[in-house]
């Protein structure tokens, strides 16, 4: 490679598709681009001026903001002079949360957008070791007043380039010395993990881990010059990062990012029109955004009425049996179903993909596990989501399926230049098919975690980073994730099994169920926790003529709920799909949903197993009970009559 950092991995780029168009934005009606020479050149210009505010090499610089051109140039301009970036979840609400990572991390200064200004602010007579903040959006009242207190540095970034200019016409040079004096080995990043029950993790990437990955990630993925992509996921995450950003740029390709709203929620709404304006080749996506994307699908379907609903399950149907599992696909005795597949194409698909930009080739999926139901619907519509599998401490790529290899229910292939085995919990090598955790070796692998070297001992052992995930390889190589060692259900006599498959059937395939969660820990049987889906619910009761409020109600909700769970009980629907005695024997339903606001959720939309249990202790501690076990129980009439309060 001619560059082993970001900063030489983007100057290369520049010299390669200078006309390219890098970034695109919509900040009124349509989207405006910016080339790889324009954006070159301002990230030169902010540069300049961070390091006329006093930015030294090495010194930590906070990033709080939507994903915007400024996201990704102001980043840039931090590597380029030498600073380490601490990319922020603009998720984050308590100020407690924010304080602790900019405090931990030793932040020297931090970059925001508007949305986010009232969190920074609110927070500079806290931090004795910020020295100044960028706004990249006009001050509004509430951050001007607090900025007029403090002695921390206030500047807009427009304001911050024009020093940059300054500093270029006195003729210094300097900027290209700290550039180019920046090593493969210099950290780029620390990342914070989301964490509830103890404090967050910082982890660091370093240039290198960053380069690596993305020659990993480019070795499997072809991503002409030509290809655009929107970016939707929240860009503070390595895997927004890697495979996002720094891949397209390598690559000479084009980034979007969402028309910002004045509230997360206006920003989600404004999705569907940024994709068919922007017509991505490919979409990142992690496993509640395509349940929301599918959602999205079969409601439009429904609209168009009974008949044309009627065909697009049936259209499903003979997608899967010709589809099977993708390596396979068309093989055996489905291949005589490739013309009516090819009609079905035609006539439903087509119309669903043009939705999408009409040149949208697949996902990448990343994140939490994707249900391989999810899996085979993107498949038959003909827009694969090529399922992945990664950490942030591997920067974060490790596995994924690819258009060249794929097998629906993997994690696919791992990628080239990585060591990965399969480990027990003596630390031997297990064999091919055997479960155990996934261990990876390679030059992607995290530095370490930021001040902690009790939790960088832990993970980390001759290079050998330890994941924490349970998984398995198969004979051809593909890569199996079942999930969390530390979220195992475990059974009286000590054998374990992983819930998620179990948790996302479940709600997969009911639509009474919003959010489960297993528990077993050497426990007589399992229970589960269920936050219930209210409309439907009220719904159903409506329907049968009588009201939640009543005890008639609750006890008809309660017998619907048990009739749910019965379906994957021994001789029921979907009997035979899991074991029996990793099923919920009681459960407990919930009065409010698992969200990032109680803590029971994290930025990345997974469930924090461990606050769960410590929230709803007394919940699972009554299940274990002999009223508790019974699901007529009055804590559960009680979850069923606060739907209607």
């Amino acid at each position: 490679m001619e560059y082993k950092t970001i900063p030489q991995l983007f100057e290369h780029s520049v010299n390669r598709f200078p006309d390219n168009v890098f970034l695109k934005e919509k900040i009124k009606a349509s989207y405006e681009g910016a080339t790889y020479a324009e954006a070159y050149h301002k990230v030169r210009r902010t540069a300049r001026g961070l390091m006329g505010m006093g930015l030294e090499k090495g010194d930590r610089v906070a990033l709080i903001s939507e994903g915007r051109n400024d996201w990704v140039i102001s980043e840039l301009a931090v590597l380029f002079a030498g600073g380490v970036s601490v990319p922020l979840s603009v998720k984050i609400e308590a100020a407690s949360d924010l304080h602790f990572r900019m405090e931990h991390s030793g932040c020297r200064g931090v970059i925001v957008s508007g949305n986010h200004q009232h969190k920074v602010f609110g927070l500079l007579d806290s931090l004795p070791g910020l020295d100044f903040v960028i706004v990249l959006d006009p001050l509004n009242e509430e951050a001007a007043a607090a900025s007029g207190r403090s002695d921390v540095a206030v500047e807009y970034i427009e304001d911050v380039r024009k020093r940059g200019d300054e500093m270029q016409d006195e003729g210094s040079g300097l900027l290209e010395k700290v550039k180019d004096s920046i090593q493969p080995g210099d950290y780029a990043n620390i990342c914070y993990t989301s964490g509830t029950t103890a404090d967050p993790k910082g982890i660091i990437l370093t240039h290198f881990n960053y380069i690596h990955n993305v020659e990993q990630a480019s070795a499997i993925f072809d991503v002409p010059q030509e290809f655009t992509s929107l970016h939707i996921l929240p860009w503070d995450h390595s895997f927004a990062h890697t495979v996002g950003i720094y891949a397209l740029m390598r690559n000479g390709a084009s980034l979007a990012s969402l028309k910002i709203g004045k509230t997360p929620a206006e920003t989600i709404r404004n999705i569907p029109e940024c994709i068919k304006q922007v017509r991505p080749y490919f979409l990142l996506s992690v496993p509640a955004l395509a349940k929301n994307f599918r959602n999205n699908i079969e409601r439009g379907v429904r609209e168009k009425g009974k008949i044309a609903w009627w065909l697009f399950k049936m259209g499903l149907k003979t997608a899967y049996a010709y589809n099977r599992e993708g390596y396979n696909r068309g093989s055996g005795c489905s291949k005589a179903l490739k013309p009516l597949y090819r009609l079905f194409d035609a006539i439903l698909f087509k119309k669903v993909r043009s939705g999408f930009g009409g040149r949208l080739r697949y996902f990448v999926g990343g994140g939490a596990l994707l249900d391989i139901e999810l899996q085979r619907f993107f498949y038959a519509i003909g827009m694969p989501m090529y399922q992945g599998y990664g950490l942030t401490e591997a920067a974060p790529v490790i596995s994924s399926n690819t258009p060249d290899f794929h097998k629906l229910g993997s994690s696919g292939k791992v990628v080239p230049w990585l060591d990965l085995k399969i480990c027990g919990e003596d630390g031997k090598e297990k064999p091919i098919g055997e479960q155990g955790e996934i261990v990876v070796r390679g030059d992607n692998v995290m530095a370490g975690y930021w001040n902690n070297e009790k939790a960088t001992s832990e993970t980390l052992s001759n290079g050998w980073l330890f994941t924490g995930d349970l998984g398995y390889l198969d004979n051809d190589g593909y890569l199996y994730v079942l999930g969390r060692t530390k979220s195992l259900l475990i059974g009286s006599d000590g054998e374990k099994y992983s819930p998620e498959g179990i948790e996302e059937a479940l709600v997969e395939h009911s639509h009474f169920f919003d959010q489960v969660m297993l528990y077993n820990n050497q426990n007589p049987y399992t229970v589960g926790l269920i936050v219930v889906n209210k409309a439907t619910l009220l719904k159903y009761l409506t329907h049968k003529g009588v009201s939640a409020s009543e005890e008639k109600g609750q006890i008809a909700a309660l017998e619907k709920i048990k009739a749910e769970l019965d379906r994957f009980m021994p001789g029921g629907e979907f009997g035979g799909m899991f074991p029996s005695r990793w099923l919920p024997a009681a459960v407990a339903l919930l009065p409010e949903a698992f969200s990032e606001s109680n803590g029971l959720i994290n930025s990345t939309m997974k469930i924090v197993r461990p606050a769960i249990h410590q929230y709803y202790a007394s919940a699972i501690e009554s299940l274990y009970t002999p009223e508790g076990k019974d699901v007529f129980c009055s804590m559960n009439k009680k979850a069923i009559a606060s739907l209607v309060e």
